[in-house]
């Protein structure tokens, strides 16, 4: 069931944005080399409960999954394309990291994510991140009343292809409330014109998961969690929760 959102759950959604943008923010400047992904995890973790918020991902199981996820954050590294489980890894030069975050706050729910290049950065790395940030943009831009949901799609999946990157199988976007996941399923990709209407009060979490390699397939590492590359070349993954109003697309998770 799809629930259309009032102007006022959507301001309440956005003050949840704001504290996973803060969290990814302070993730992003602590991310130096020799941090460790639990360290991390920590610093997104102190900013949602000083914000008096809560996780939505720590504990959180859905039905693939073989355990409850143990932390706050998503931390990607390299190969990994979504739902890295933070641990002791310790960031070294040039590394891609892809940071997930979501939280609640008075019962609603945020949910974002953001890709760097820890150190040095590669060109190929900085030309994949790129991407992916263009085409986040080019799907948020698509998220109006009046289009479809393969407006969004079409968008985002225009621009990968064009760059001649993968696009996860399987995987995109989703409706966002007061739950984390909600109808309806985002593709990444397909036709434009096609799919559920877009109206006034839906709220999506838009997001792209791109793969160096230009292969769409992907492996679930032995956690059970992580995604990898098939091939063994880098992903990055951003996200926004939009809010489609009567005057377009609203971004809930900008600083």
């Amino acid at each position: 069931m799809v629930e259309l959102k009032s102007a006022e759950a959507i301001g309440a959604m956005r003050a949840a944005g704001q504290v996973v943008a803060q969290a990814l923010a302070a993730v992003r400047e602590a991310a130096q080399v020799g941090t460790s992904l639990l360290e991390l995890d920590e610093v997104a973790a102190t900013v949602i409960a000083r914000a008096g918020a809560t996780s939505t991902f720590k504990d959180y199981r859905p039905a693939f999954a073989p355990t409850p996820f143990p932390a706050v954050t998503c931390v990607s590294v390299n190969d990994v394309i979504v739902h890295g489980i933070p641990d002791g890894y310790r960031l070294r030069d040039g590394d891609l990291v892809s940071v997930d975050c979501g939280a609640e706050l008075a019962g609603w729910t945020g949910d974002a994510a953001t890709s760097f290049i820890v150190g040095t950065a590669r060109p190929a790395d900085l030309r994949l991140i790129a991407a992916a940030e263009e085409a986040l943009a080019a799907g948020i831009a698509a998220a109006r009343p009046g289009g479809r949901m393969g407006d969004i799609s079409h968008a985002v999946g225009t621009v990968c292809r064009r760059e001649r990157f993968g696009i996860l199988d399987g995987y995109g976007g989703h409706g966002i409330g007061r739950r984390m996941h909600e109808d309806p399923h985002v593709p990444n990709d397909g036709p434009s014109g096609r799919g559920f209407p877009l109206r006034p009060g839906l709220v999506l979490a838009i997001e792209p998961m791109l793969l160096a390699g230009g292969r769409d397939s992907h492996h679930t590492a032995a956690d059970g969690w992580s995604l990898r590359t098939t091939d063994g070349s880098r992903a990055a993954h951003v996200e926004h929760t939009v809010a489609i109003t009567p005057d377009g697309p609203r971004i809930l998770t900008l600083l």
